[in-house]
């Protein structure tokens, strides 16, 4: 098949080995921002936050939370042109999400006169995945696989490489990026820029997926 997204995905793979002297460009990464904003979530929750790891002092941040365990990982930090926390609300709540109908309001979307439907609505689905603690992570967690895929593809159409990564250790995170979080957690970080050549092994294998009709069944 010749089709641009079929191209898109079969050059997207996960890359081992980043050259960390070349840089993704600045437009490049207003695209990717732009797209993670842009990104579905469930009654538009939007219960995330993106923490773009730029710097030299960022990446050495990320660099220490792979002290105690998944050190695999630890090289993507500062090889990597970037990376980006994919965080989530572990408690989403109806204060979370006027806000959210507010936007819907003043961006033309949604009438006024059905705020508190939006609403009602909204809050449904954050209320009957709480547990009794107002905790319904599992829910917002979800959400950011949502946004971590439209990235994967922005990275492919961009030719962009990259690594999801769920080796990283939340704790630390937790820890040494506290007053970014703000009280979301991180458990996926996404390392993204360009593959180093001759030393990525991953590099240019074909595509080992099962067959279509093993995964998709058509009614």
């Amino acid at each position: 098949m010749t089709h641009p997204i079929i191209h898109d995905l079969n050059q997207r793979y996960s890359t081992k080995k980043y050259d960390a002297a070349k840089k993704i460009s600045v437009n490049d990464i207003a695209v990717i921002k732009e797209a993670l904003r842009l990104s579905a979530s469930s009654v538009n929750s939007q219960p995330w936050r993106f923490i773009v790891i730029e710097s030299d002092e960022a990446k050495q941040r990320l660099h220490d939370t792979f002290e105690n365990k998944f050190q695999n990982n630890q090289q993507h930090a500062k090889s990597a042109s970037h990376s980006i926390l994919f965080a989530y609300n572990p408690r989403f709540n109806k204060e979370a999400y006027k806000i959210v109908v507010d936007a819907e309001v003043t961006s033309g979307h949604l009438p006024e006169a059905m705020y508190d439907e939006m609403l009602n609505k909204g809050m449904y689905f954050a209320d009957i995945t709480a547990d009794e603690n107002g905790v319904n992570a599992q829910w917002t967690k979800a959400q950011t696989y949502l946004a971590l895929g439209n990235a994967l593809h922005t990275l492919a159409r961009l030719r962009i490489d990259s690594t999801p990564m769920e080796g990283v250790d939340s704790e630390m995170i937790g820890e040494i990026f506290k007053a970014e979080l703000d009280g979301y957690v991180c458990e996926t970080v996404l390392a993204l820029g360009y593959h180093q050549q001759d030393s990525d092994y991953n590099h240019g294998l074909p595509k080992a997926r099962l067959p279509l009709n093993k995964v998709v069944i058509t009614l």
